[in-house]
C-alpha cells in the first residue's frame, strides 16, 4: 500500500465517527468532523455494491448488551481472572513492517492477533503463512478497509467471504473473529457477523492513535497508561512508527505483569461475574 501524507476532512454520519480504527468508546459522543489520513481509507469503491433492495441501517448509538453468554455480539475488552490481555495489530500485513514486528514477537514468546486486509492477503501470502506458523491468531479486517455500515448486506457479505478466502488460501484457517473496519458496525450488523458467518466482533478498549500520531514515544506511553487486565490493544503494524514502539510496549507491558495471549483464548477466559475481584492492573513481579 502507498503512503500518503495527504489528509482530507470526513464528515461523520449517523454518529459515526470516520477517524480510522477510531476508539470503540467513543462512538458515544456527539456526531464531529475528524481529520483523517488518506491512507487510513479505502482506496478503492467498496466491493459489492448494496443490492437493489437491499439496506444495512448506518450506525446507530450501541444499545447495551448482555456482557456474557451466547447473546454477546461485540467485545471492547474481557473480563479474566489473571493478567491477560490481547494486542492487535490491524490494516496488514505490509512488508518491511509486519516482518519486522513478527520478529519482535517470537524473540519474547508472545502471540498476538492480526487483523488482516484481504486484498493485503492475497499481495503478502507468505507473511500470513509466518504468523500461523509462529501461533498468531489471523482474523478478518474487510477486503479493502470498507466501513460496513455503509457497505449494504451484499457489501458486508462480499468483504467477508472475499478476505475468508484469501486468509484460506494463503494458508490461515478460516477466521473465527472480524475486526470491523473504523469499529463501524450496528446491532443488526454485528448479530450477522455472529451467526452467519461465525465470526465474533471484536472491538478495543486501549486505542494510541498511532494511525494520528506517528510518534513511537506516545505509541507507548499511551498502551502502557491505559492497558488493565482484559484489555484489548488496538495498534496497526503498515506504521514503522508503530512497530518501532513495539519493543518499548511488549517490554513495558512484561515488566507490568501482564502476559499476552490471542484474541479468541481472551474471550475464551471472558468471566464478566468476576469484575468485582479482578485488578485493574497486576502487581509487577518482584525481584528474583
Amino acid at each position: 500500500m502507498k503512503k500518503s501524507h495527504s489528509w482530507f476532512i470526513a464528515p461523520v454520519i449517523a454518529g459515526f465517527l470516520g477517524a480510522a480504527c477510531q476508539s470503540a468508546h467513543t462512538q458515544s459522543q456527539q456526531p464531529q468532523v475528524i481529520a483523517v489520513p488518506q491512507d487510513e481509507m479505502s482506496k478503492a469503491p467498496g466491493v459489492g455494491a448494496p443490492a437493489v433492495g437491499d439496506s444495512t441501517p448506518m450506525m446507530q448509538a450501541p444499545a447495551a448488551e448482555t456482557p456474557t453468554g451466547p447473546t454477546r455480539l461485540t467485545y471492547n475488552a474481557c473480563t479474566v481472572e489473571g493478567p491477560y490481555i490481547a494486542m492487535t495489530f490491524d490494516d496488514g500485513p505490509k512488508p518491511g513492517q509486519t516482518d519486522r514486528l513478527l520478529d519482535m514477537l517470537k524473540e519474547r514468546g508472545i502471540k498476538a492477533t492480526f487483523y488482516v486486509i484481504g486484498q493485503n492477503a492475497v499481495a503478502y501470502p507468505e507473511l500470513i503463512q509466518r504468523m500461523v506458523a509462529e501461533g498468531h491468531e489471523v482474523g478478518n479486517h474487510s477486503w479493502n478497509h470498507t466501513a460496513f455500515t455503509k457497505a449494504g448486506g451484499a457489501g458486508v457479505a462480499s468483504q467477508i467471504n472475499q478476505t475468508d478466502a484469501a486468509l484460506v488460501a494463503a494458508g490461515a484457517p478460516k477466521p473465527v473473529t472480524v475486526r470491523p473496519p473504523y469499529g463501524a458496525t450496528n446491532t443488526s450488523i454485528s448479530k450477522r457477523l455472529n451467526e452467519e458467518f461465525g465470526q465474533k466482533v471484536i472491538m478495543w478498549d486501549v486505542d494510541p492513535l498511532d494511525w494520528k500520531h506517528r510518534n513511537s514515544a506516545r505509541v507507548t506511553a499511551e498502551i502502557l497508561k491505559n492497558t488493565k487486565a482484559g484489555s484489548i490493544v488496538l495498534a496497526h503494524d503498515i506504521h514503522a512508527t508503530t512497530v518501532d514502539a513495539m519493543p518499548a510496549t511488549l517490554d513495558g507491558l512484561a515488566q507490568k505483569g501482564f502476559k499476552f495471549v490471542t484474541v479468541s483464548e481472551l474471550v475464551a477466559m471472558d468471566r464478566p461475574q468476576l469484575a468485582a475481584k479482578t485488578p485493574a492492573v497486576p502487581s509487577a513481579p518482584k525481584p528474583q
